[in-house]
């Protein structure tokens, strides 16, 4: 059964590609051809034996008598399984996805499946057949060009490079008779549109080859007399005659002897050549494809997978590519377009749906162009529905791909849109055309890495491209966005006199990076700009504003606050922006800007937006991400309850949050800056996040003092001095102790107070001093006796208890820690209450030793562990 015949859903959908017109050809999905053809005999003979019968099951004992004649060995089967077993190993490595799927073990024997479009063969007999209808039909001019595509698929003999057996043997019997045909069909559907003299010279090496075949006498005889050269019309039929004489002892047909008597006689109606009916549409082929791109580099996977939709989708099928701006979405249109060429042996036919940027064409205009592009006269009174007429009489019929490019409306494209079995279209696009039925999508990203560095050395040229550090700091500083990739490459292609590194350090400057994206008529400000002038005003000004949230994913709620809008409200206008491929969604509910869409988005904020509006958004954003960082917090310390785990969020959010600090801090927003440092601050030091801790809170410290807050530079002071403890700078840790003690006083903040004490009691109990550590607990721990200071007297509580251990022994340090319990339990705080049990039962173990003396290693604060020495350790817990 061909396949043709066979249902889709068996019909499997890869990216291989098979030549045996001549030596035997296997294309990987990479385009490789050398890599994937079988270099052993037998293995070729396998291969060639099931690709003639593609689609078909072969037995086992055909493929033997293939291999070994009427003298197998008595290993066969279990050779032959061999072979085949290594026939799957190389369509895999050919198409690692599918390949080793589409050779399938079917009783009585093998079965390798092929979609259309993949075999040089079936692509030869559906021209051929197609040419020999058209032929009959009397359309001259398409029986032509059909015949010569079919003829021009052979590359020699059939699989000229493999020994033949009897399955193969009458393969090319059948096969080589049908090329005969197709010529000879092409040359006579030539004569009768009247190209006689262009085809003398070929019909004199054809008959040449072929002496013993009439028809191609035929057609020299007359295409010599039409041209005026009766005399060596004769002389051909002269020659033939003599050959079949001597050789067959036989006399010319009859055609051919009428024909000899016709020219003997100067027929002049032997000079009439058929005219070739008249058609509403175009000459066949219409080739209408721009260049592809020479460099065209990467993509391997979508382009495998766009070819494989082109070729094997049902007719009719709209495949859609869709991505940002600069993605690379025409490129790579085109390069697929021309791949499949093969497939819509009608032609192809380009337009460009948005030639100015903003002023798409509407319906009509574009059915126009294609028309004329197609060769159809097109009237300037034409309407849109004559127009939608002559259209549907042009593809009526036909197997031909329309590619689209730069749709921006389904309302745009409906029209366009093959209505006839026969063709496809092939869309790009910003958005997705969702609103059309039946459209397969494709959406492209930024390229890979190491696709990146192919591309732009191929455009930039090997020696530009030799700083291999540099071509990837350029590479990353243009998102990996192809038309990023590719200008920069220009320009430094275009520059010898710069070198990589030279390009990377211009590019460094998010300032004038789009600036310096500009090469020739590529410009990428223009085409993200394009984008922008797409979107609505509402969705334009989420864009700008959205701008200002950090560098990474954000979530909808805090977009919602930064927008100053419901989530819903806000919801629509990020999810169309994503549509417009101004966003990027990154998860369900969470989305992310491509670093060159912000600084765009970064210009026009800075060019549309009035500073004071600005100045409101970042604060409702640095207040909507402090509110949910403190949430976390108190669900960190109470447990997680019902929503997300608060690690999770911690941890997902950190580099926003930390990112947030210095938004508030840059925008003179100092009390949202020591909010937001005050929230994240249990999180950072129990899991010793100590970058991020002297960050946040060394800009908390001066933000605070800017705003003249007492209390708020004590908090900072006494956290930063607790850092510095941890890392044993110990004077830098008095020092902001001293200072968190000074504020604390001034602002009559007495758990900070009593806190700044405690970090001074511990130092002096590191020195020993353990007095002078004694007379500073006492009056932090009087400092916090009220309710409201709970946690601080949990902090007072803990180092009394540290104080004992030293001091007046495990008993007492034990009543301590069981003060200490008490307290984390009223504040339902696990991690202290963690901390004070397992002190407890460190005491209780010291009480019952023979020598309760303080153990070497000491959990001094909760998941801090210092060594007797004394030497901290900083363990999460």
């Amino acid at each position: 059964m061909a396949t043709a015949d066979r249902p889709a859903a068996e019909v499997p959908a890869h990216s291989l590609t098979f030549g045996i017109l001549g030596p035997m050809e296997v294309r990987g999905e990479d385009g490789d051809r050398e890599s994937y053809t079988p270099r052993a005999a037998k293995l070729r003979v396998v291969l060639a034996a099931l690709l003639v019968r593609a689609n078909e099951v072969v037995s086992v004992e055909s493929l033997i008598d293939e291999l070994w004649r009427d003298d197998p060995p008595r290993t066969a089967t279990t050779t032959l399984q061999v072979y085949i077993s290594q026939l799957r190993k190389l369509l895999h490595s050919a198409a690692p996805s599918h390949g080793r799927e589409a050779l399938l073990t079917r009783q009585p024997g093998y079965l390798l499946r092929l979609a259309p479009g993949r075999l040089d063969l079936t692509a030869f007999e559906e021209l051929h057949e197609r040419g020999r209808q058209a032929l009959e039909q009397g359309d001259f001019a398409a029986a032509a060009d059909l015949q010569r595509r079919a003829v021009a698929l052979w590359r020699g003999p059939l699989l000229s490079d493999t020994p033949h057996g009897p399955l193969l043997e009458a393969a090319a019997v059948r096969l080589g008779e049908a090329s005969v045909a197709a010529l000879e069909q092409r040359i006579r559907a030539d004569l009768h549109l009247g190209r006689h003299r262009e085809l003398i010279a070929e019909l004199q090496s054809v008959a040449a080859e072929h002496p013993l075949r009439e028809e191609f006498h035929g057609h020299l005889m007359l295409a010599l007399f039409r041209a005026g050269r009766q005399a060596e019309a004769l002389q051909a039929f002269a020659r033939l005659r003599r050959t079949l004489v001597d050789e067959l002892a036989i006399e010319p047909g009859p055609p051919l002897q009428r024909l000899h008597q016709r020219i003997l006689a100067g027929d002049r109606e032997l000079f009439a050549a058929s005219p070739a009916p008249v058609r509403a549409a175009a000459p066949r082929p219409v080739t209408a494809l721009p260049a592809a791109l020479p460099d065209f580099t990467g993509r391997i996977a979508q382009l495998a997978h766009v070819e494989g939709l082109l070729r094997e989708a049902p007719a009719g099928t709209c495949v859609a590519l869709a991505g940002k701006p600069g993605v690379g979405k025409t490129a790579l249109a085109v390069e697929a377009a021309h791949r499949v060429a093969d497939a819509f042996p009608d032609g192809s036919l380009f337009l460009d749906l948005e030639p100015l940027a903003g002023r798409p064409l509407s319906a009509p205009e574009a059915l126009a162009r294609l028309l004329r592009r197609a060769g159809v006269r097109v009237a300037e009174d034409d309407g849109p529905e004559e127009l939608q007429d002559a259209f549907g009489r042009l593809l009526a019929g036909r197997r031909m791909l329309l590619v689209l490019d730069n749709a921006t409306s389904e309302a745009q494209l409906r029209p366009l849109l093959p209505a006839t079995d026969g063709s496809t279209a092939l869309v790009t696009g910003r958005r997705l055309p969702a609103g059309l039925g039946g459209v397969r999508a494709v959406v492209l990203d930024a390229l890979e890495p190491e696709e990146s560095r192919r591309l732009f050395e191929a455009t930039a040229g090997a020696g530009q491209a030799a700083d291999a550090g540099a071509v990837a700091e350029i590479a990353e500083l243009c998102g990996h966005l192809p038309l990023a990739v590719r200008v920069a490459a220009g320009r430094l292609g275009a520059r010898p006199h710069w070198s990589a590194a030279s390009l990377a350090a211009r590019l460094r400057d998010e300032g004038a990076r789009l600036g310096e994206l500009r090469v020739g008529d590529l410009d990428v400000r223009a085409a993200l700009l394009a984008a922008y002038a797409d979107a609505t005003a509402d969705e334009q000004r989420a864009f700008r504003l959205l701008a200002l949230t950090p560098t990474g994913p954000f979530g909808l709620p805090t977009a919602a606050a930064l927008l100053g809008r419901s989530e819903g409200q806000t919801g629509h206008l990020v999810e169309g922006l994503v549509d417009g491929r101004l966003l990027e969604a990154a998860g369900e509910g969470r989305y992310a800007f491509h670093e060159l869409l912000r600084m765009l988005a970064l210009e026009r904020l800075a060019a549309e937006e009035q500073a004071a509006d600005v100045r409101a958004a970042t604060l409702r954003m640095c207040e909507a991400y402090a509110a949910a960082a403190e949430s976390a917090d108190a669900r960190l310390t109470r447990g997680p309850g019902a929503g997300e785990d608060p690690r999770a969020w911690f941890a997902r959010e950190l580099p926003a949050l930390v990112k947030a600090v210095r938004t508030a801090y840059d925008a003179g927003l100092w009390a949202q800056t020591t909010r937001l440092a005050g929230a994240v601050s249990g999180y950072l030091e129990s899991h010793a996040a100590w970058a991020e801790w002297e960050t946040t809170h060394t800009l908390a410290l001066d933000a605070a003092r800017q705003a003249g807050d007492r209390a708020g530079q004590a908090r900072m002071a006494r956290s930063l001095g607790d850092l510095a403890w941890q890392h044993r700078r110990l004077p830098v840790a008095r020092d902001f102790y001293s200072r968190a003690r000074e504020a604390a006083e001034a602002a009559g903040d007495r758990q900070e107070y009593a806190r700044a004490l405690v970090g001074l009691a511990e130092l002096d109990v590191d020195r020993g001093e353990l007095s002078s550590a004694a007379a500073l607990l006492e009056p932090a721990l009087a400092a916090v006796a009220a309710p409201a200071h709970a946690r601080a007297r949990f902090d007072v509580l803990r180092a009394l208890g540290l104080l004992a251990l030293e001091s007046a022994g495990p008993a007492e340090a034990g009543r301590h820690f069981g003060q200490c319990l008490e307290v984390a339990v009223e504040l339902e705080d696990r991690r202290l209450e963690g901390y004070a049990r397992r002190s407890l039962r460190m005491t209780d173990s010291l009480r019952a030793s023979s020598r309760p003396e303080p153990p070497h290693h000491l959990e001094v604060r909760p998941g801090i562990w210092r060594l007797r020495t004394p030497e901290p350790l900083a363990l999460p817990v």
